[in-house]
């Protein structure tokens, strides 16, 4: 047996803790008029503080954490104070204190420990990878393609802080076990990443006594990566262990009323905003250019696979195969004005009223015509995934290059992998990433919009 290595790191988190108490209490003594309420409000918020962080995970940032994680994270927290304060001067109304002033205590804490913690986060990130400090010796067993992606990635993302010392492999004659663990010994090794496709049920067992034994992490890589490259949910069912291949986190009550709310509001904007002019615009020009109604409707698959008019501006000349075919680029049943329009994706914008109605969202899976959702069931694997969620004006898929005409089934592939991702990585955050992405593209001009 060996002792673990201590580290410096293992206070950063305490430390954390520290600092953004301390952020709290001092911009509640200048901010806020206590006086003798202070060291009560000092008790009150600092046990709040912790027991909620400790709820919602505000502290779990880890060198992998992705940077709209803690944006969320961020915003939860902030929520869940101002709750924690409201709470405070409604049970204590004897202090008298302005709105404003409790809304700028709010403002400067949440701007303050924001700016703390992705201060850490990204001092952190440039140490590793400036100066090497804040690392991890690995070491890899097995050698396959799975390791070998692993290998790469960790030596192009050097911010992530991990050293990969050796990979061995245990068909190399002469190669044993016993080997392998007086190497990991000797390298004063932190992690061991170990390819479950490369030893025996037998083997896995000493690999893992060994670790536990030697303080040493350990870390499996999976030998089926179409299902355990899933973001799997881990749970006990009394005492057996269960795996959920798939988390959507939109599923939660809390990520439902924030994407609700998000949905609804941008909605009124825009259609209060911009569809109350545009509109009786648009009637004329289209009118003008072609016979037939200023909107179309038609059929397509939400969530769940319910069925749902979608409405857009018309830009075709009124055909029998609308609901059968997809649009062509030198496609001769598309409009002059209906060209400008499908080019500035202006025609999508009456589906404001579809996301309003609660049938779409501003973000999220572009949804299919009906015939066309039949098909790609049948032919691309995990197509109905897309489902879980109501679909969106724009989403992942649209603005990574795969919008508009299916070409190759390469496209529609394409497409669900990023829409299976989005479902899977949702986050408010991404949301507002993808819009502000969709307009930049929708002002400098998409090749795939026709």
């Amino acid at each position: 047996m060996t002792p673990r290595v201590g580290r410096y790191s293992v206070y950063i988190r305490p430390a954390m803790y520290c600092l953004d108490l301390m952020l709290i209490i001092v911009l509640a003594y200048i901010c806020l008029p206590l006086n003798t309420f202070f060291l009560i409000y000092t008790f009150y918020v600092s046990i709040s503080w912790v027991y909620t962080s400790l709820k919602t995970e505000f502290y779990e940032v880890y060198r992998y954490t992705k940077p709209n994680k803690i944006l969320s994270l961020l915003t939860l927290q902030l929520v869940i104070f101002l709750l924690i304060v409201f709470g405070f001067f409604g049970f204590f109304q004897e202090i008298e204190v302005l709105p404003n002033d409790l809304f700028k205590y709010i403002l400067a804490v949440f701007l303050g420990i924001m700016l703390v913690k992705l201060g850490v986060f990204y001092l952190l990130k440039t140490y590793r990878t400036l100066l090497g400090g804040n690392h991890r010796n690995v070491v890899i067993l097995g050698v396959n393609k799975e390791t070998e992606e692993l290998h790469k990635f960790f030596k192009k993302n050097k911010e992530y802080g991990y050293i990969v010392h050796q990979i061995f492999d245990i068909n190399t004659q002469g190669q044993s076990l016993d080997n392998i663990f007086n190497e990991i010994l000797k390298l004063n090794i932190d992690e061991v990443y170990c390819s479950v496709a490369q030893f025996t049920n037998e083997q896995l067992r000493e690999i893992s006594e060994f670790t536990d034994n030697n303080l040493k992490l350990l870390k499996f890589i999976p030998d089926s990566r179409e299902i355990f490259t899933k973001k799997l949910k881990y749970q006990y069912l009394g005492i057996t262990p269960i795996l959920s291949l798939r988390s959507i986190p939109i599923d939660t009550p809390i990520n439902q009323f924030i994407k609700r709310a998000f949905d609804i509001l941008l909605s009124i904007i825009v259609l209060v905003g911009v569809l109350t002019w545009l509109t009786p615009l648009l009637f004329i020009l289209i009118k003008l250019d072609s016979k037939g109604p200023v909107f179309f409707k038609q059929k397509r698959n939400g969530l769940d696979y319910h069925e749902f008019y979608c409405y857009k501006f018309r830009s075709m000349r009124p055909n029998e195969k609308a609901d059968l075919e997809q649009v062509s680029k030198t496609d001769d049943r598309v409009t002059r004005v209906g060209r400008f329009l499908r080019k500035t994706s202006m025609d999508e914008i009456p589906q404001f009223l579809n996301v309003l109605m609660g049938d779409m969202s501003v973000v999220g899976p572009r949804p299919h015509m009906v015939s066309h959702t039949h098909m790609y069931a049948e032919r691309i694997d995990k197509f109905m995934v897309r489902h879980f969620i109501k679909p969106g004006i724009t989403g992942l898929a649209q603005v990574s290059g795969y919008r508009g005409e299916v070409e190759t089934d390469e496209d529609i592939i394409n497409r669900v992998k990023y829409d299976i991702f989005y479902v899977e990585n949702w986050s408010i955050f991404l949301d507002i990433k993808i819009i502000v992405t969709t307009i930049y593209k929708v002002v400098s001009g998409d090749d795939k919009a026709y």
